[in-house]
């Protein structure tokens, strides 16, 4: 990532470089057109809105020529030379075809000479599993993390947007991967530029690297007991007006009793304090990653005022909503 770091200088913003900075997308058959286009149409993005052309893409493949993708999307790839023509950012797409042979060996080329590398969704599953236990955080898509949870031991596997390790960035992709790529050239581009692109792409929020995927608990393979799991996702749904147990419990059909005992078997805590803890992290996330008033957003988490709110959001996570919202120049990728 050395050279990676070394183009995205703050003096590029006054004087911009005369190349752009390339991306090589690595695509192999079956590959993933929506990652594809998340890619390219942010760069595309970018230039228009710096009114010049800071970025460029190409395609790579071990197997170049016309690549055909999902939905038979088709694309013309270059040859992946061995140790050869790299650009100083890679980004393997996910997709069905997705196996590490094709790119593994390149991308730990590119490591060593300290270019970025990103692997998206089934690539980064497939990283993780040829490698076995990566040094350092991983992550992946949920739906692929939770399969690796059950199949193998990976004590540092995340269920955040992106993570780096040892140089290369494993990452969800899919609906994630806009605002990865957004990461990765934001040093680039000045705030506004930043706000402005996230507009164009109509995202209401630029996500953080260490924002932990929009999976709620109760979708986790881990609750295989099917009460658990119902109570949960009532609990899940009912957060901007949350129940009171004995209603909680009645729709579910179990006493409450019943309810304080599985849950302290399960969570080590009682159902009340896990609801609330529910209803906290989502007002958490709400006032990290949207301007909502603070008011509205107590509203929607089942707090009778932003007071409350402010006081279980600083028990839980230190700071104050105000504090957390009053950081400034904070990086989206939080590894960079």
């Amino acid at each position: 990532m050395a050279r990676l770091q070394t183009r995205f200088d703050p003096i590029a913003q006054v004087n911009p470089p005369v190349k752009p900075l390339v991306f090589e997308i690595f695509v192999s058959a079956g590959f993933s057109a929506f990652e594809i286009s998340s890619i390219t149409q942010t760069l595309n993005l970018a230039n228009e809105i710096n009114n010049q052309a800071l970025f460029a893409w190409r395609y790579v493949s071990d197997k170049p020529g016309f690549v055909t993708g999902a939905g038979d999307v088709i694309v013309r790839a270059e040859p992946a030379i061995e140790d050869y023509g790299f650009s100083e950012v890679m980004v393997v797409v996910g997709g069905a075809g997705v196996a590490p042979e094709g790119w593994l060996k390149r991308a730990r080329q590119m490591q060593r000479k300290g270019l970025a590398v990103a692997l998206l969704s089934d690539a980064a599953t497939a990283y993780i599993r040829a490698t076995h236990a990566p040094s350092g955080y991983v992550t992946t898509h949920w739906h692929d993390a939770a399969i690796l949870d059950e199949a193998g031991y990976y004590p540092d596997l995340t269920d955040r947007l992106s993570e780096k390790s040892d140089g290369i960035i494993t990452a969800a992709g899919v609906g994630a991967t806009a605002e990865l790529v957004i990461g990765l050239i934001a040093p680039l581009l000045d705030a506004r530029q930043v706000a402005e692109l996230g507009n164009r792409l109509l995202l209401p929020t630029i996500r953080k690297s260490d924002a932990a995927q929009p999976k709620e608990i109760s979708g986790n393979p881990s609750l295989f007991d099917d009460q658990v799991a119902r109570i949960v996702s009532l609990m899940e749904k009912t957060v901007a007006d949350p129940l009171c147990m004995p209603s909680l419990t009645a729709q579910v059909g179990l006493s409450t009793r019943h309810v304080e005992r599985l849950f302290r078997e399960v969570f080590q805590e009682s159902p009340a304090r896990f609801y609330k803890q529910l209803r906290t992290k989502k007002a958490w996330s709400m006032i990290e990653e949207t301007m909502m008033p603070l008011a509205d957003i107590a509203a929607a988490t089942g707090f009778k005022t932003a007071g409350t709110m402010a006081k279980a959001v600083q028990g839980t996570y230190g700071e104050t909503p105000t504090k957390l919202r009053s950081r400034k120049n904070r990086k989206l990728l939080k590894f960079a």
